[in-house]
């Protein structure tokens, strides 16, 4: 699949190390975010919280605080629950298998194997939207979840794992992008070699992100705003349009954006008043 000439790889953080607990940080992470954003908040999360039990020792609002910033903050949520769940079960460690990976709170199929992969050096294909962009015009067709994880294991060479993986993701990152930059790429491509037809096979294929709804106005907006205000403090049932930005919208409804952080385990209500957790 790969020819000689292959990429050098982006320096990261995270490919320096083998600790599992630091690779789920940076997986979660790097979830619907942007590397460069992720860079130094991992450093600073994982010298903060170097184990699990460091984690699951910390309060969930001090990690809700730490996260700020990197959106979806039930990611955060979910990995204080992980570190709880590795604490209570697993001696302060995460699971070394597939199976006990995926019994962690938000941890999915690809965090799962890419633990396996970057931690462990398994031989475990990870299906990232990038490589999956790449399995689907490798291919010349759109490929469900269990075909495109299959291509992604036959395709590992035994006892490299961890480099292979590396280096397609880079590969989808750099040049196998929406608009791909085909010349020299070392990929036996089916896509390109039939001329690009209609459709892209990436598009629809499994793994490959789609476009997100529109961000301005939305209720996750709003959920951020109130996160960030009470990072600084408590907010009364009051203060709810307006600490959303919809004061010029009565129709809006404030305090059903408010119960959905309480009932996300993000926020908790006292009387008429918010917390952070």
């Amino acid at each position: 699949m790969l020819s000689a000439g292959q990429p050098a790889l982006r320096d990261l953080p995270w490919r320096r190390i083998r600790d599992p607990w630091a690779v789920l940080v940076s997986e979660v992470m790097l979830q619907q975010t942007q590397v460069a954003r992720v860079v130094p908040r991992f450093e600073r999360f994982v010298q903060r919280w170097p184990t699990p039990a460091d984690c699951a020792g910390a309060a969930l609002g001090e990690v809700l605080s730490e996260w700020q910033g990197l959106g979806y903050p039930r990611r955060a949520r979910n990995l204080w629950l992980a570190a709880q769940l590795c604490v209570a079960d697993h001696d302060g460690h995460l699971p070394d298998t597939l199976e006990g990976l995926l019994e962690l709170p938000g941890v999915g199929p690809y965090t799962a194997r890419a633990v396996l992969a970057f931690a462990h050096e398994d031989d475990v294909g990870v299906v990232d939207t990038n490589i999956a962009r790449i399995l689907a015009r490798r291919s010349g067709r759109r490929l469900t979840p269990a075909v495109a994880q299959a291509a992604a294991d036959a395709l590992v060479p035994e006892g490299r794992s961890w480099l292979w993986n590396q280096v397609l993701m880079d590969l989808g990152a750099t040049r196998c992008r929406s608009e791909p930059r085909c010349a020299g790429c070392p990929i036996g491509c089916a896509w390109r070699d039939a001329g690009f037809p209609d459709p892209d096979p990436a598009t629809g294929s499994a793994g490959v992100s789609t476009a997100q709804a529109r961000f301005e106005g939305s209720a996750r907006q709003a959920r951020g705003r109130l996160l960030r205000a009470l990072h600084r403090g408590p907010v009364g049932g009051a203060r709810l349009a307006e600490v959303l930005g919809w004061s010029d919208h009565p129709d809006r409804d404030a305090v059903a954006v408010a119960e959905s952080l309480v009932a996300d385990g993000l926020a908790r209500r006292v009387g008429g008043r918010y917390h952070l957790p």
